[in-house]
């Protein structure tokens, strides 16, 4: 039994049909990569899993209890966390507290101290506001308020999008550090080369559907199948 399955689900916006009896499985202490064009239905997937959408049919499994239909609160207290592509985080508050306000319903909740282990910056930037940060330093916030939960999977939405090369090598090596560390993580990113240095096993989405399920060097042998559903050579 994997730590996670999702078993032919289907989900709509409206009227609009997007993901296709779409089939993955994540283990624990692996990182999935979600790979895909724009429009492929990577972020609708995240979004199925955390209860933000409800599929029309199909499972969702955590530890082989069902999980789809359940409120996102229940899902997260049941340890699984998205980081949002828009990041979500509180403006008008400070670093620490947007910390401090994620652990409040955390059982087991990592310190301050050992967030600032991860990600220095923030503890240089602890009591200045959400909104003051860089986009950089809100994306590793984001990031931070998953850690901080001690969550069971996290759940990473383009996490490197519109940052500068030199942050996202920064936040390339906190992900291979907590892909090290065992820490089970779901990836959708269009920045293929990132998501392949910490990736054990890729899931490639074309208009809803899987059409390639491997690990990054049987896509990187691959070059034909990564350019029919990415668009681009691996």
């Amino acid at each position: 039994m994997s730590l996670l399955e999702v078993d032919r689900i289907n989900t709509l916006y409206g009227d609009s049909h997007v993901l296709f009896d779409l089939s993955i499985r994540v283990e624990q202490g692996e990182v999935v990569a979600l790979l895909g064009r724009n429009g492929a239905g990577k972020t609708t997937t995240l979004r199925s899993i955390m209860g933000v959408l409800s599929p029309r049919n199909g499972s969702i499994r955590l530890d082989g209890k069902p999980i789809g239909g359940l409120p996102p609160s229940a899902i997260a207290a049941m340890g699984v966390q998205l980081v949002p592509e828009e990041r979500a985080i509180f403006g008008g508050l400070t670093v620490e507290e947007n910390l401090r306000i994620a652990a409040l319903t955390a059982p087991n909740a990592w310190t301050f101290d050992r967030i600032y282990e991860v990600f220095p910056r923030l503890k240089e930037r602890r009591k200045s506001a959400g909104r003051s940060l860089s986009g950089g330093e809100q994306q590793m916030l984001a990031i931070a308020r998953a850690l901080i939960r001690d969550a069971r999977i996290i759940l990473l939405d383009e996490p490197f999008e519109g940052l500068a090369p030199l942050i996202v090598r920064d936040l390339v090596a906190v992900a291979r550090d907590l892909a090290a560390e065992g820490r089970t993580m779901i990836v959708v990113e269009q920045n293929v080369a990132a998501a392949l240095s910490f990736a054990n096993r890729v899931y490639g989405l074309n208009n809803g559907h899987v059409v390639f399920e491997g690990t990054p060097a049987d896509l990187t042998a691959n070059p034909g199948m990564a350019r029919d559903f990415l668009g681009v050579a691996s």
